[in-house]
């Protein structure tokens, strides 16, 4: 017997939950993030890439809100006479590398980065990461949801795509291209922990797991927090590495350390890596390190807003005008493969969602290639130098008017400043206020899409710089919030 239903606007589902989407993905905090909601969105996903028939696969992360969460998304996935293959615990890249070579949508339960009392769901059809288009197909969707019958106990796992991601790595890299490298791999609550260490010891690295626990931790690779920024260096002077190396959450942000436990940015990583990959044209944020630029290694560079699907955007723009090797990636260090790549013979598939996993492997392969230390690739770059960090409990609402104020003025700008930097030059206002100065410095602050935050990004020409100016950047718009 069929059960009574009810028909749910998502928009304004989204209003009286809060659940909405934010640069990759639907997030909200946890108590919000009800079965209902839950499965209301994926119920909205499936029809707006008009899934009809067949599978639909779903994985998540180790929050442990994630479970009760996907079980509601496996719940909608039967209520629409669709199978549920279920993935278990993989890095989101692996969901989407999976759902890309079976030809049908995924679900990825998961938060990423973001604080542990709140969650998410990423959305991929089977081309890839779905586009701020189907965002917005989504939030104008009604659905038809039960009254009751929220959620299904999750089937069996399926191993199909924990295999086939690493297959894909070991079909690129050649075989015992690390061997001999002695690396620690901070594990912490990483749903790549066994699979990247699996990887790394089948191309022949020796790995030492570090950090390993059951707590969620939230690992923001734009923000390392001081304790992780002292324990890699640590255990680089206990274990004496040639590397150290990390994840977020859900393994699609990597955090990768040289051989003395200093954690490198991550639009170093994407630069480097692109360069290994030999990329023609690089799609990336407007956040990103200006040496992306000044290295002239690449043909096109396009900057887009901060977000992934913005990032993708931009990749489908430059292979639709007959631009080939196209890789895209964010400050964060999550790695796009927008075109079939080839190196040494042997050709990488695209993947059109942030991976964590590639770059880590390109920088240690580029360090092995070069016998080098990995402390000496960042000098193969210009000279330009990133900071990143967050206020949090910073109202976004607030940190908008605030900027919009800004904005319109430079002497505002120049009163914020004061002391600090020199003159503006000019702002850009592609994703929040990124203020050019004089001196050659940057300063952009943005609130966060994921949660009531505001980020600060500095660039400079000297490491300690940019430290201090997001610090008293952050501090001074504190003063700001205060204020109002």
């Amino acid at each position: 017997m069929k059960l009574p239903e009810h028909k749910l606007v998502i928009q304004e589902l989204m209003d009286a939950s809060g659940v909405r989407f934010g640069t990759s993905g639907a997030r909200g905090l946890v108590a919000d993030m009800t079965s209902e909601v839950c499965f209301a969105y994926t119920a909205a996903f499936l029809k707006a890439v008009s899934a009809t028939s067949g599978r639909v696969a779903l994985a998540m992360d180790l929050r442990p809100s994630s479970p009760s969460i996907a079980a509601a998304c496996a719940a909608a996935i039967e209520h629409a006479g669709l199978n549920v293959d279920f993935c278990g615990a993989i890095p989101t890249p692996a969901l989407a590398c999976y759902t890309q070579s079976q030809g049908f949508p995924g679900l990825m339960v998961t938060g990423s980065h973001i604080p542990f009392d709140r969650n998410g769901i990423k959305f991929y059809a089977a081309t890839g990461e779905i586009t701020k288009a189907d965002e917005a197909s989504i939030s104008r969707a009604v659905v038809s949801v039960p009254e009751a019958g929220h959620v299904l106990v999750l089937p069996e796992v399926n191993h199909s795509a924990y295999r086939n991601y690493i297959e894909r790595h070991l079909q690129f890299f050649p075989p015992n291209c690390l061997a001999g490298m002695r690396l620690g791999f901070y594990q912490h609550s990483s749903v790549a922990r066994d699979l990247l260490r699996e990887i790394l010891e089948l191309l022949g690295a020796q790995v030492i797991a570090l950090g390993r626990t059951d707590e969620f931790v939230p690992i923001d690779t734009e923000a390392v927090s001081d304790a992780d920024v002292q324990q890699a260096r640590r255990w680089a002077e206990q274990y004496a590495f040639d590397a150290i190396l990390s994840t977020d959450g859900d393994a699609d942000r990597p955090l990768l350390g040289d051989e003395l436990g200093n954690w490198f940015r991550g639009d170093v990583n994407g630069i480097l890596c692109a360069q290994y990959l030999g990329a023609h044209a690089v799609v990336t944020t407007v956040s990103c390190n200006t040496a992306l630029e000044l290295c002239s290694s690449f043909t096109k560079v396009i900057r887009t807003r901060i977000g992934s699907p913005y990032v993708i955007e931009g990749i489908e723009q430059l292979i639709e005008s007959g631009q080939r090797n196209v890789v895209g990636f964010e400050p964060n260090g999550g790695f796009l493969v927008g075109s079939a790549l080839e190196k040494n013979g042997r050709v990488l598939s695209p993947l059109l969602t942030r991976d964590a996993v590639l770059p880590i492997l390109c920088l240690l392969s580029l360090a092995r290639e070069n016998g080098c230390r990995v402390s000496e690739l960042p000098l193969r770059l210009p000279a330009r130098f990133t900071a990143s960090d967050r206020q949090q409990d910073f109202p976004t609402a607030t940190s908008r008017r605030i900027l919009s104020a800004l904005a319109a003025s430079n002497t505002a700008i120049d009163e914020l400043l004061a002391g600090l930097c020199g003159p503006v030059t000019r702002l850009d206002q592609t994703d929040g206020l990124r203020i050019f100065l004089e001196n050659g410095e940057i300063v952009h602050f943005r609130p966060s899409g994921n949660a009531p935050e505001l980020r600060c990004y500095a660039e400079s020409d000297s490491q300690e710089r940019s430290e201090f100016l997001v610090q008293e950047g952050l501090r001074r718009m504190q003063a700001r919030l205060e204020a109002t």
